[in-house]
């Protein structure tokens, strides 16, 4: 994979069109906008779009003649759902005094000229402000649908339905984010998206091949994101479709669809992406895109990390740290697809004393950035202890009584689901695709889980029960350490073991549901585990948790 950095003819070509003097019609001004594979100019009433001279692998504009090629590839593809937009390929000419629209001189560049779009009715732009509502979704599935059904399927594009033809594009996102492990996501999260993919693959099969039987794969719209949609009260207009690469539009509508739903789950707003795809699958008669649309929205938001990756490393681009943590925030999405789907989640870290809960829950809510709610921190706020000292000998009979121990389980049960949105109607906080919670807690008798999985099911929230194990010996070696430490939340000490030992009670009754691992390996390491196994159950699509 290769990339072209701006030259000097570059960076004149881009002072040219930057110049209100530059056009026919004489704009009041223009303005300009990058994205990783192309230069945009707004110079009202029109928008001109030059593609960069780049090759990144899975688009190749490094020749002038390509990108004349993919500019009216562009033209044409977007005719289908925006026919008054797309206007012309427009050349550009280099002549002795500059470059000019006035054919004279030599063709130096291309330009794809469209109509400009009122601002303000952005897909995006709606959902800044609250306009957009079951009417506005269901407009613009009405307006897929017919887009849909226009499109005739083909052997040529149906095979890319196919497991294996769907490898390519999944393995060459994998191979392209490699040299960002470390900066925008993390080995844990990488690995374990790429486990979730490719064992969906496996266990999907014939999901796959139903899909290509149902003609479900079409050549589709391919980038369908909020910015991508503009909504008036007389139209729709659904722009911006790939061009560059026809196995990105050979797609499944389910994976069309997911991308917008995706996009509505990054911005804070999964009960409109939940809307959006449960009133498209009614709509479209598909009621198996619920099925894959997990799958299809982590490839779609591990898709943006990559490309706000790319665009964080180009040495030309003014706002590298913002494409840095939009990256980030896409990966982390990617990853709660591939654990947790896209509902809520209260996810238990349970385990005998000194097993390494708290650190092991606090790593697991970084890798997700999930709140973190812990029994020790309730127990002793309950209390009026600070948290970080231990509690008094005094003390310690009251606040570790049965009742004090009821009390601070309720609280931290009650704690964890408050943040989740229930109702799949109302709002969830911002910025957050789902609202999933970490417990850390000992859970040490089958009264206390059963009293999670009970509230759980009344909230109609899905748990999973994750219980460390380590060989006794540490326990003790690692109890010992404590009480050389002056600030430490667990009152847990080597005194403590044998009777807290004796109290727990193993929890057989969560089998075969429970994920059980080992914390004699690194933290990274047990995290990774963790994060594996919940990829596991959910590439195979299990609802078990939230009937149990």
């Amino acid at each position: 994979m290769t990339t072209t950095t701006l030259d000097r003819r570059s960076h004149e070509l881009i002072a040219f069109l930057e110049s209100p003097a530059s056009y026919p019609d004489e704009p009041a001004e223009v303005r300009a906008v990058q994205t990783h594979i192309s230069w945009i100019f707004i110079a009202s009433p029109f928008v001109f779009k030059v593609k960069k001279p780049v090759n990144l692998g899975f688009l190749d504009f490094s020749t002038l003649e390509n990108r004349h090629y993919f500019c009216r590839r562009e033209i044409a593809l977007n005719r289908r759902l925006a026919p008054e937009v797309y206007l012309e390929v427009v050349p550009i000419y280099k002549t002795t005094s500059g470059f000019s629209f006035n054919p004279e001189g030599d063709i130096v560049e291309y330009a794809v000229k469209m109509k400009e779009l009122p601002h303000g009715w952005f897909l995006n732009e709606l959902l800044e402000k609250n306009l957009v509502g079951e009417k506005e979704i269901n407009r613009v599935i009405s307006a897929l649908r017919q887009f849909y059904q226009a499109e005739t399927p083909t052997p040529e594009i149906e095979q890319w339905g196919t497991p294996e033809k769907l490898k390519i594009s999944t393995d060459e996102n994998f191979t392209q984010v490699e040299r960002f492990i470390g900066k925008t996501i993390s080995p844990a999260g990488f690995d374990t998206i790429r486990h979730y993919t490719d064992q969906f693959y496996v266990v999907n099969k014939n999901l796959f091949h139903e899909r290509i039987q149902q003609h479900r794969i079409l050549d589709c719209h391919g980038d369908l994101h909020l910015d991508h949609v503009h909504l008036t009260p007389e139209a729709v207009t659904i722009f911006d479709c790939i061009e560059f690469n026809d196995r990105f539009r050979f797609i499944d509508i389910a994976n069309d669809l997911a991308f917008l739903a995706m996009d509505f789950d990054f911005e804070g707003r999964s009960d409109l992406g939940n809307l959006f795809l449960g009133n498209a699958s009614r709509e479209l008669g598909d009621a198996r895109v619920l099925r894959i649309a997990n799958f299809y929205k982590c490839y779609r938001a591990f898709v943006r990390g990559k490309v706000d990756s790319i665009q964080a490393s180009e040495k030309e681009t003014t706002n590298s740290q913002e494409h840095e943590r939009q990256s980030a925030r896409y990966f982390c999405l990617a990853l709660r697809y591939a654990t947790a789907g896209s509902e809520p989640l209260v996810l238990a870290v349970m385990g005998p004393v000194g097993t390494g809960k708290s650190t092991v829950a606090k790593q697991l809510a970084s890798e997700l950035d999930w709140p973190i709610f812990s029994s020790d921190e309730i127990r002793k706020t309950l209390a009026g202890i600070p948290l970080d000292q231990r509690t008094p000998s005094d003390l310690r009979a009251k606040i570790y009584s049965a009742r004090m121990t009821q009390k601070t389980y309720r609280r931290l049960i009650k704690n964890g689901l408050a943040g989740i949105s229930c109702s799949r109607g109302r709002r969830p906080r911002p910025l957050q695709p789902h609202n999933s919670v970490i417990l850390d807690a000992t859970f040490s008798t089958r009264a206390l889980r059963k009293l999670l999985r009970d509230e759980c099911k009344k909230a109609n929230v899905p748990f999973q029960f994750v219980e460390l194990e380590v060989d006794p010996n540490e326990i003790k070696k690692r109890l010992k350490d404590r009480d050389e430490k002056t600030a430490e939340g667990s009152d847990a000490r080597f005194e403590d073991f044998e009777k807290l030992n004796a109290a727990y009670e193993p929890p057989s009754e969560l089998a075969p549901d429970l994920i059980r691992t080992s914390t004699t390996r690194s933290v990274s390491d047990t995290v990774k585990a963790i994060l594996l196994c919940l990829a596991d159950r959910q590439a195979v699509g299990t609802d078990r948790r939230a009937s149990r």
